[in-house]
């Protein structure tokens, strides 16, 4: 009687073990196994970690085995199951690969397609089409959207962290790791002693110092020691946390009419200030996004305050970015003076702190919340309606959404909720961080999320020019380091552009994010169908990009891009190409290492070792 060799591997996560009856069917090109219920009898089975072998006696060969049926029955009380993957060695002796990486809960059942991907035009025998499709029907229930906010991307319908897939949600390790990381963060601020602080005003600058009594990190004091000088408050927008506003002034705005005579005392080129703007010496921020917006209101004593501030900049002989002229509003007049380095040190400091106080809600609203968060669960959301677990698209994006629902629903659960802590500690609390975003929507555009393009519209392209700009420059590398691994993974199951045009999943994900995702806004451009290789490797690229680096870029690192755990390729060509990126992105590590060595402010928020692979914090 023939026999089936069944391997199961149970995930190494907290409470992913299950006491609970797990049943397989092998279903084969010429007949189906019986219902078999796995139990070694005298040993535990599918403990946390643990791989466990079975056999599975079958009447007759049951030839090429195409799908493993995977049943979880509830023993005593209903206890959910990981299965990371499943493994069967035929009586031929060959060994099949089935990827699972999922939950089972409840009294459900999953049906595994083999670890080789196929585009939905490979698959050829009623079976397995039958298969894709009842997967993606399951799908497209289970993963629905919803509108949180009129105006914004749409997201997952969930109201709460609970009411989210099981497969998306935290896991227990990560809800800990919050924990812990929270209460490491209070004890190495101290913050516990000056609590107070944060809910009254600061009298001086001398409060601000005392809540990073403990901070012991280099980089944190440097800044600390030098925040008030100019050309640390330059530095800032190349190397900063929001990196992506300074652009190349091109034409003074008629909104802010500064004179040569102004600012002839700042520049060192012994040029007009006309000159110095031909010359590219000249660069401008301005947070026009937040004229308008209403300012948070805490309690009715106390109101807090918006600028939407307008800054000059100029590039000195020595490379330096230097503020030369700040203005407080969009609207110039005798109520909105125009702030200089020349003017009383308090004032122009003042100015500087508006500034960046600005910065700062945009940074955390727009360029972190909007163009990393929730555009990354756009992606998510229509991945899992749109494509398959046996699309090869979907095993490369897969580990690039991990968690990104989760950590978005806790955001709007807690975080930028009616009541939540932007509305108790933000100046665009109440509101207003929710018409920035509806404001900040018309602007977005799918050719703003491509790396280069950004770069580029922003004319801080030339090295030469900007010879600082270290986000820019290891932000190119990394771009290009995942576009190849991108280019490599379509070439391996794309062979021409009319594969692209034929696989009408992939096409329906392109629509999904535009259509329902993006709603269909005429200013966002996104693509609604994708002709070429080209432009599917540049799309994914955007994916990959905005998930991992941009997002690191704005925040911080956890799992470093390129280590992906959950093996759901199985192909040689495929893991090969992982091995080059993963050379790739060590080599750019290693070399911004090098360039780092000794500077007082080192950049690695770009290091590819500081990457994390999915917008999960």
């Amino acid at each position: 009687m023939p026999s089936y060799t069944v391997t199961v591997s149970t995930g190494s996560q907290w409470f992913a073990g299950t006491d609970d009856y797990i049943y397989i069917t092998l279903v084969g090109s010429e007949g189906c196994s019986e219902r078999t219920l796995l139990d070694k009898a005298l040993y535990d089975d599918f403990e946390r970690g643990a791989v466990d072998s079975y056999d599975v006696r079958v009447g007759e060969n049951l030839g090429e085995i195409l799908l493993v049926k995977i049943e979880k029955k509830k023993y005593w009380m209903q206890d959910d199951w990981y299965c990371s993957y499943i493994t069967v060695k035929t009586p031929s002796g060959d060994y099949l690969e089935f990827p699972c990486f999922r939950w089972l809960v409840d009294d459900k059942e999953v049906v595994l397609r083999d670890g080789r991907a196929h585009l939905p035009q490979d698959d050829k025998t009623s079976l397995v089409k039958q298969h894709r499709q009842k997967e993606l029907d399951s799908r497209r229930k289970t993963y629905r959207w919803k509108e949180w906010q009129p105006g914004f991307p749409m997201s997952i319908d969930a109201d709460r962290h609970k009411d989210l897939p099981r497969d998306v949600q935290f896991d227990s390790e990560k809800g800990v790791d919050f924990v812990l990381n929270y209460s490491k963060a209070i004890e190495n601020l101290f913050v516990n002693q000056f609590m107070h602080m944060f809910q009254s005003s600061w009298s001086d600058f001398g409060d601000f110092e005392k809540i990073f009594v403990r901070i012991k990190n280099t980089i944190s004091e440097y800044v600390m020691q030098h925040w008030k000088e100019d050309f640390m408050f330059g530095y800032q927008f190349l190397n900063g946390c929001n990196p992506v506003v300074i652009e190349k002034c091109l034409k003074l705005p008629d909104k802010f009419p500064v004179t040569h005579e102004m600012v002839s005392v700042s520049l060192e080129r012994e040029l007009t200030l006309e000159q110095e703007i031909e010359a590219g010496n000249i660069y401008i921020v301005d947070y026009e996004v937040l004229d308008g917006i209403r300012s948070n209101c805490t309690d009715p004593c106390t109101l807090q305050y918006l600028a939407p501030t307008i800054c000059l900049l100029y590039k000195n002989t020595q490379n330096k970015i230097l503020p030369i002229a700040i203005q407080l509003g969009q609207t110039p007049g005798k109520d909105q003076p125009i702030f200089l380095p020349t003017d009383d040190k308090y004032d122009w400091l003042l100015a500087k702190i508006w500034v960046r106080s600005s910065d700062f809600q945009y940074h955390q609203t727009i360029t972190h919340l909007l163009r990393t968060h929730l555009i990354s669960e756009v992606f998510g959301v229509a991945m899992y309606r749109q494509l398959p677990a046996v699309h090869p698209v979907y095993k490369l994006l897969i580990p690039h959404v991990r968690f990104t629902m989760a950590i978005n629903t806790k955001a709007r659960e807690q975080l930028i909720c009616e009541c939540g802590i932007f509305d108790k500690a933000n100046a665009t609390g109440g509101g207003g961080h929710v018409q920035m975003i509806q404001k900040a929507m018309k602007s977005l555009t799918f050719r703003s999320l491509c790396f280069p393009d950004m770069i580029k519209a922003r004319g801080v392209d030339n090295k030469e020019e900007l010879p600082t700009y270290f986000y820019r420059d290891d932000g190119y590398r990394v771009w290009e380091a995942t576009k190849s691994f991108v280019s490599d993974v379509v070439h391996i199951y794309y062979t021409s552009d009319e594969t692209v045009q034929e696989d009408g999943e992939i096409q329906a994900f392109i629509k999904d994010v535009c259509s329902f995702g993006m709603q269909d806004f005429d200013h966002c451009e996104f693509p609604k169908f994708l002709k070429s290789r080209e432009k599917l490797i540049e799309y994914l690229t955007v994916i990959v990009f905005t998930a991992s680096a941009q997002h690191a870029a704005v925040n911080f690192g956890q799992l470093y891009l390129g280590m992906y755990p959950d093996e759901h390729f199985i192909e040689k060509p495929v893991k090969a190409a992982m091995e080059t990126f993963r050379k790739q992105l060590a080599e750019i590590s290693s070399s911004i290492k090098k360039r780092n060595n000794g500077k007082k402010l080192p950049y690695y928020n770009m290091s590819p070792d500081q990457i994390p692979n999915s917008v999960a914090v």
